[in-house]
């Protein structure tokens, strides 16, 4: 019997196939060639960003684009590498973000995408793809074919098992709820390209809403405002970075960002150029998209049962997801609900990590994850 081991252990390691001795010695040779051809990942699956998670720790977190040869159609780069490329290509490279307000939008390029990201998980291995088991995080309001697409993307890059399992609930979990208590729970989780509000009992969306307005439209916003009050054009990519850096919901911060130095084309003379911008320039022009996702918090408080909304005014609100990180913007919600606001600790990653604790835990949330 130790002759055979000795034997496999010796192909493995001639393979290349990073076999790792100590665990060859503590767990068993079964286990351990099972281990190289299969796997469980938990994916988040995000129009901005696309994060997994494997063996309990974030492996991926990259942007949710692609980039490709325009005459072959061939993969040129994934992430970050073609994030960088974005809106700076020549006529025989495109870039695409497959994903438009939480749902795949161009079919193709998601499961391209989605394969490239899977290699990163272990860049080493060269001659064969895993078999995964996944669970990926969905939108609540998404359709029964946005569904079948997502499914279907999974079982092209090597998926022997899917299940999906919603952004709110997954969230919730990710910031620490217990979502099986009889206890109401409201999260608002703000994304790329949706914001999900849901009041969470029993394991279950006991009423929610799923808004088109998110970290794109915000975005959009600030292109729009620059090109209308400055005369300037400037790229997504500038306006994303004015988002991060002079992002306000208010007009009026405690402790204030500096002002920020935005480039790009004078529209009238056609000139590059500079100017500054402060975040009550930026506070004014997200003010049209802030109220309409302060208007789904407080339609969603309208729709929740009399016991929760109780739990609700006892606990807050949860916020999570990227735009949670916009300056002031607790402190509006607050002002507009009278109830206390949470900013999850990690708001960026609080999905993924619950959709990995939905991962390890599968028959335990069961009941929450769909196939």
């Amino acid at each position: 019997m130790i002759k055979y081991k000795l034997f496999f252990l010796f192909l493995l390691f001639q393979f290349n196939l990073g076999f790792n001795l100590k665990t060859f010695t503590k767990v068993g040779l079964f286990k351990s060639i099972r281990d190289l051809f299969t796997g469980d990942i938990a994916i988040d699956l995000g129009t901005a960003n696309t994060l997994i998670i494997s063996n309990d720790k974030i492996v991926v977190d990259e942007p949710s684009i692609i980039a490709l040869d325009q005459q072959t159609g061939k993969v040129i780069a994934v992430g970050r590498t073609a994030m960088n490329m974005h809106e700076k290509v020549h006529q025989g490279i495109r870039t695409i973000r497959p994903l438009k307000d939480g749902v795949i939008a161009d079919f193709t390029a998601a499961e391209q995408m989605i394969r490239g990201m899977i290699k990163m998980i272990n860049p080493g291995n060269r001659f064969f793809s895993p078999s995964y088991r996944m669970v990926i995080c969905i939108p609540s309001g998404i359709t029964e074919v946005e569904k079948r697409a997502v499914k279907d993307s999974a079982e092209h890059c090597n998926a022997r098992e899917v299940y999906m399992i919603h952004e709110p609930i997954a969230a919730a979990i990710g910031i620490g709820i217990n979502i099986e208590e009889p206890v109401g729970s409201m999260v608002v989780d703000i994304g790329g390209g949706t914001t999900e509000i849901a009041v969470i009992s029993l394991s279950g969306i006991v009423c929610e809403q799923s808004i088109k307005v998110a970290g794109d439209v915000f975005t959009r916003d600030i292109l729009d405002y620059m090109r209308r009050q400055h005369n300037l054009l400037i790229g997504e990519r500038s306006a994303e970075q004015i988002k991060i850096e002079v992002g306000s919901a208010l007009a009026e911060l405690d402790n204030p960002p500096p002002d920020y130095e935005v480039r790009g084309r004078d529209l009238m003379t056609g000139i590059p150029k500079v100017i500054k911008v402060s975040y009550s320039e930026i506070a004014f022009c997200l003010d049209k998209s802030i109220i309409k996702i302060e208007d789904g918090v407080l339609k969603t408080l309208e729709m929740s049962p009399p016991e929760l909304a109780a739990d609700i005014y006892n606990n807050g609100i949860y916020l999570t997801g990227g735009g949670a990180l916009l300056r002031g913007l607790d402190k509006r919600l607050s002002m507009k609900t009278k109830l206390a606001i949470h900013i999850a600790d990690d708001p960026l990653r609080a999905v993924v990590r619950g959709t990995g604790i939905a991962l390890k835990n599968l028959n335990s949330f069961k009941s929450v994850l769909m196939t």
